[in-house]
Order: structure tokens, then C-alpha cells, then sequence
């Protein structure tokens, strides 16, 4: 018996869940958007299901609440995205370190770490005041400890994509590249398939 992942007609864009990993200032909100046009999905910012979720702003629910009983609410967000339809579903950079959210993603969706270096990810993240782990010490040694801490755990997400400064046009076409390595049987949309 063939499986969905890999039956002959399967269509990706439509059968699948991709939840997109990766530190803040990766892209996955920016190729996120672009990845459901793409593939005719719902783009699903976590964060901003997290907020709705709470009523407030994870600011606010870091300031709070603290940073577990973020997590808390966001590990139940996610598990209820990953129960519905497919769609494209940018996490936050934490959310895929939390072990039980990782083996519900591992279970229930196909993961796509866009892998940014140190560079790219200070220059996206510098001058932004919503990202709590970065307002109280010196965004580039926080996000150099967070590289070091995170990136193996990120390592073992089912596709990796790098990301630069590159336009999320031109990740969004990398991660379409790679998505059709990894499922060489998916129908994938060409770049004339878009008016």
C-alpha cells in the first residue's frame, strides 16, 4: 500500500501541513505568505494565533505571565493547527525547541527549517521592539547564544532551506525546489502556473 506521502497524484499544496521553523528574522512569516500562494493554502502566523488566543501580546504575556506559560499556550495553539486543514503555518523561533511540540509537528506535518546566518538575522531583527528574548541584553549575542542553542534541534526538521538577504521570492522558490526533492512525486506549481 502506497502512502499519502508518497502516492503518484498527490497533490502537495493540498494534502499537506508545513509548519516553517527557524529563528526570529528567518523569514517564515515573509516566505510563509508567499509559500501559500503558491501552493493554494492558508498562511497561519502561530504567533498571531497565540496572541488572539491570549487576548494580549506575547510581549505582554512574557511581561506577565513569563516565558513558560507562553510556551504553554503556544504548544496548545499549535497542536490545534495541526489538527486542521493544510496549510502553511510559520511557528515561533522557540516553538520547535519545545519537545512536544517537535513530535507533534514531526507527527502530523512536514517541517521546513529556513536556516539564516548570524548576519541575516541581526540585520532583520535590529530596531524591533516586538521580540521579547531580544529587549533586554544585546541583540547579536543573544541571537549568537540562541544559534548555538537552537540550530542543532532545528537541524532535524525534515527539510533545510537557506536564507540570506535574498529576497523571500527567492527562498519561497528554494523551499519549492526542495519540497519537490524531498516528495519527487508532489505536483508542484512552476513559476508560470502564477499570473
Amino acid at each position: 500500500m502506497t502512502s499519502a506521502a508518497h502516492s503518484p497524484s498527490r497533490n502537495l499544496g493540498q494534502d499537506t501541513i508545513i509548519v516553517l521553523v527557524g529563528l526570529m528574522g528567518a523569514g517564515k512569516s515573509c516566505v510563509g505568505r508567499r509559500l501559500a500562494l503558491r501552493l493554494d493554502i492558508p498562511f497561519i502566523d502561530a504567533d498571531m494565533e497565540v496572541e488572539a488566543a491570549a487576548g494580549c501580546s506575547i510581549v505582554d504575556i512574557f511581561e506577565q505571565y513569563g516565558e513558560e506559560a507562553f510556551r504553554d499556550g503556544e504548544r496548545r495553539v499549535i497542536a490545534r493547527l495541526l489538527d486542521g486543514p493544510p496549510s502553511i503555518i510559520a511557528t515561533g523561533g522557540g516553538a520547535f525547541i519545545d519537545e512536544q511540540t517537535s513530535a507533534l509537528i514531526a507527527d502530523k506535518a512536514l517541517s521546513v527549517w529556513l536556516r539564516a546566518d548570524l548576519e541575516t538575522l541581526v540585520s532583520r531583527t535590529s530596531g524591533r521592539s516586538h521580540r521579547p528574548l531580544l529587549n533586554d541584553s544585546d541583540p547579536r549575542e543573544i541571537l549568537s547564544a540562541l544559534i548555538d542553542q537552537r540550530y542543532p534541534v532545528y537541524a532535524e526538521a525534515d527539510i533545510v532551506v537557506d536564507t540570506g538577504l535574498d529576497s523571500a521570492n527567492v527562498t519561497c522558490e528554494r523551499v519549492i525546489d526542495a519540497l519537490a526533492d524531498h516528495i519527487p512525486s508532489a505536483k508542484m506549481p512552476r513559476d508560470s502556473d502564477m499570473t
